[in-house]
């Protein structure tokens, strides 16, 4: 007899009935994510074909220009989850303000914030993109349209995770009890529970930085990749490779399954602010699953799930990926970030910069 396989809905309801009091909307509003992720999924595998490819002519509310598939995405989240009377509000990374439940349909109590096309820019190129999500109670007696029902740290997220729309399409999330994954069988067109209990590998020799930026760096950022790539005769010990694909669910999904470390520090251009990468809907998703997989997710300076929200669109610096290497550079940020930084084992040129000299 074949072995069972275990669907997501199966799963989700599974862990429903072991949580006293559940009544089945939290499981609903899930159920929904899903089929919004194998919605986009079917547009993204169809690509040229549809006519998806390319610039939609318009600019988000970060002021970037967006792609035909990144409104698409968008609005297949709303019309696949406002409906069904789980959701108090929703806010997304292509949208100024929250959205407001159609009067026409219930409100629950639930809120959903979400990136519906991360990595857009690798569209064109057949890189893998993917959509990530965060989902919060609404504060008692605060309607989901207020942007104030969002700003919660990341501590309060009550499910996070993210699709990933690659060679395979897989469904990664987090109800705060470990991380899961889930890949999607395109003939019976369910999600099947393919990765249970992921881990992020504790020892790493690979790093993701955009060295393209290296002249913005913090000291203490210079200090840490330095190291790493010294190699064998550094401080480190051994060598490191380099990654960057400019699609954060392609980084995240790659340290969870192989080991390593990224980085998207905040830099010399940011004027005061914290980062460029956005809080609510990116950082803290993934920051909540990289944390329940065993790994450390941080500012840079501390947990990133800690920080409290001042505005929906807020930015942030995001290190994460192997806990000690996390570590070590919010140490490095602590004890080697208030002066340009010299490696004395690497002669007086950085590998990215020239030495300061006083």
């Amino acid at each position: 007899m074949p072995r069972r396989e275990t669907t997501l809905t199966e799963f989700i309801i599974g862990e429903q009935r072991k949580a006293a009091g559940a009544t089945g909307g939290f499981t609903a509003a899930l159920n929904d994510i899903r089929l919004a992720c194998k919605r986009i999924a079917y547009q993204v595998g169809k690509g040229a074909l549809a006519g998806l490819h390319g610039r939609a002519g318009s600019r988000n509310v970060q002021g970037e220009e967006q792609q035909k598939l990144d409104v698409l995405a968008n609005e297949i989240f709303l019309a696949t989850n406002e409906w069904g009377g789980h959701l108090a509000g929703m806010a997304s990374e292509e949208m100024e303000h929250p959205y407001r439940i159609p009067d026409a349909y219930p409100r629950g109590k639930y809120l959903l914030l979400f990136d519906p096309l991360d990595g857009s820019s690798n569209i064109d190129v057949n890189v893998s993109v993917g959509s990530i999500f965060s989902v919060l109670a609404c504060p008692e007696g605060v309607p989901g349209d207020a942007e104030r029902a969002y700003l919660q740290p990341g501590t309060k997220q009550v499910c996070a995770g993210y699709a990933i729309y690659g060679p395979s399409t897989m469904l990664v999330f987090t109800f705060g009890r470990g991380v899961h994954g889930f890949t999607l069988d395109r003939e019976i067109g369910e999600f099947i529970y393919t990765h249970p209990d992921l881990r992020v590998p504790e020892d790493t020799s690979e790093f993701a930085i955009n060295t393209s930026n290296s002249r913005f760096w913090e000291p203490a950022v210079k200090r840490y990749v330095d190291e790493c790539m010294a190699g064998r005769s550094g401080p480190r010990g051994k060598d490191f490779n380099t990654r960057w694909v400019a699609s954060l669910v392609a980084e995240a999904h790659r340290i969870l399954m192989r080991g390593g470390v990224f980085l998207y520090p905040r830099d010399t251009r940011e004027n005061g602010r914290a980062g460029r990468l956005r809080l609510l809907y990116e950082a803290n998703p993934i920051g909540l699953v990289i944390e329940q997989a065993g790994g450390r997710a941080s500012t840079g300076y501390g947990a990133v799930l800690e920080v409290e929200p001042q505005a929906l669109h807020e930015k942030t610096g995001f290190v994460f990926g192997a806990r000690r290497e996390v570590e070590r550079i919010e140490t490095y940020h602590r004890d080697f970030n208030e002066r340009p930084y010299d490696a004395p084992l690497f002669g007086a040129r950085g590998l990215f910069r020239t030495a300061h000299r006083g």
